[in-house]
């Protein structure tokens, strides 16, 4: 067993940044020993092999980690009222000039971490990635778990600037390393929690705007919940609703709720995670007593908590978010939920196109999500760099560059 002494001698981590971590893994690789993984991701590692383009040898010389704050219009949800944007943004320069963007997206009540926390693991993990080969990227991932598994949503800001950074070198956009099943997904848009006359008047535009999927936020207040999803069905006939609980109801309420929308003669498309993450039981109960799908989101961060779901047959599909498991668990999860036959969902939190347009590669170079939910939430000019997947409501289409195709503002 690595020490927390030895892994900071070795592999240059902080003090203050090990205090952060509640444990280390038995496999902790110190800086420049992280060569034994393959560079191939999930199944894909053809896309490592040698050929033109292949990465060889190239290290990462300097990491840059900026706090990115934005204000936003109040967004409420059943954890809460989100005003800000308070997220990071990473940025790795390969020896070759080669640069690599990453964000973390944190939101407090769901993964535990904020803004704050997120720059001081960032911070703690510069000494450790300066000077590794990009060409172990993996080997990189998995050490950074091992110290700060509670952390994901700061991991999978550095995953995604070091796989931007290998894919670039390797001079393919990253959703062809990930399988290139297609280049553009289809997004729903999301209503907050807001009265049933907003909702009708933002369900119509948007379906006059061509959205097909509208997503709507419940679990503060049953009647209102109701008379909300009533709403958007009279504004969007056409359109199907997702339904999105945070966690909000009890699992007697939440299935007393979706029993009345289907006794109105709505069907949602979904019924996503209607009780607390850790109810399963609960969650149970309401898939087995209603015909609509019910998803988890809250409930699945890691493989293990998606074989969870597989066990205790709780749910009809995993919703995948990128910053509660990171990009290379996230494969692990699709594997999982496929090979039981659940549908995948891909959703986000609140991020700049840097993120979503990682969670579009994401989608469409693992290919088979039924549910896209990757609506943007600010301009693009509010993003930290520039290009990047193109979004033409209610599209996503990714562009032939390399990497996933974002370019310095500079």
């Amino acid at each position: 067993m690595t020490t927390r002494r030895t892994f900071i001698r070795k592999g240059a981590l902080t003090a203050g940044g090990l205090a952060a971590a509640a444990t280390l893994g038995a496999t902790v690789l110190p800086a420049g020993a992280a060569g034994s993984a393959g560079p191939g991701v999930a199944g894909h590692g053809a896309a490592g092999s040698a050929g033109p383009g292949k990465s060889d040898g190239v290290k990462i010389s300097r990491m840059f980690v900026e706090p990115l704050t934005i204000e936003m219009d109040p967004f409420p949800i059943a954890l809460g009222v989100m005003t800000h944007l308070d997220n990071a943004f990473v940025r790795i320069v390969l020896e070759n000039g080669i640069e690599g963007y990453g964000e973390a997206a944190p939101i407090m009540t769901i993964s535990g971490e904020n803004q704050q926390t997120i720059l001081g693991t960032l911070n703690s993990c510069r000494e450790f990635i300066v000077g590794q080969d990009i060409n172990n990227y993996r080997s990189i991932a998995y050490t950074l778990k091992s110290a700060f598994w509670a952390q994901a949503t700061a991991r999978c800001a550095i995953e995604m600037a070091l796989l931007d950074a290998y894919t670039k070198t390797l001079n393919i956009p990253f959703y062809r390393f990930l399988g290139g099943t297609e280049n553009r997904v289809e997004t729903d848009y999301t209503i907050a929690i807001v009265p049933a006359v907003q909702a009708k008047k933002e369900a119509a535009e948007l379906a006059a705007s061509g959205f097909r999927v509208i997503k709507t936020k419940v679990g503060v207040n049953l009647s209102e919940d109701i008379d909300r999803v009533l709403a958007i069905r009279d504004g969007a006939p056409g359109c199907g609703i997702l339904i999105d609980a945070n966690q909000g109801y009890s699992p007697k309420t939440a299935l007393r709720f979706i029993n009345e929308v289907v006794n109105q003669g709505i069907y949602p498309v979904m019924f996503e995670q209607p009780v607390h993450k850790n109810d399963l039981a609960g969650m149970k109960y309401v898939r087995d007593n209603t015909e609509i799908l019910v998803g988890a989101d809250e409930s699945v961060f890691t493989r293990a908590d998606a074989i969870n779901i597989v066990r205790t047959g709780c749910a009809d599909a995993i919703n995948i978010k990128l910053m509660k498991s990171c990009i290379i668990e996230a494969l692990d999860i699709a594997a999982v939920a496929r090979s039981a036959n659940l549908k995948l969902m891909i959703g986000c939190m609140v991020e700049t196109n840097l993120a979503l347009g990682c969670a579009v590669h994401f989608a469409a170079g693992v290919g088979g999500f039924e549910f896209i939910d990757l609506d943007p939430s600010f301009d693009i000019s509010e993003c930290p760099v520039s290009g990047g997947p193109v979004y033409r409501a209610p599209w996503w289409t990714i562009g032939p560059e390399p990497g996933l195709g974002f370019k310095s503002r500079q």
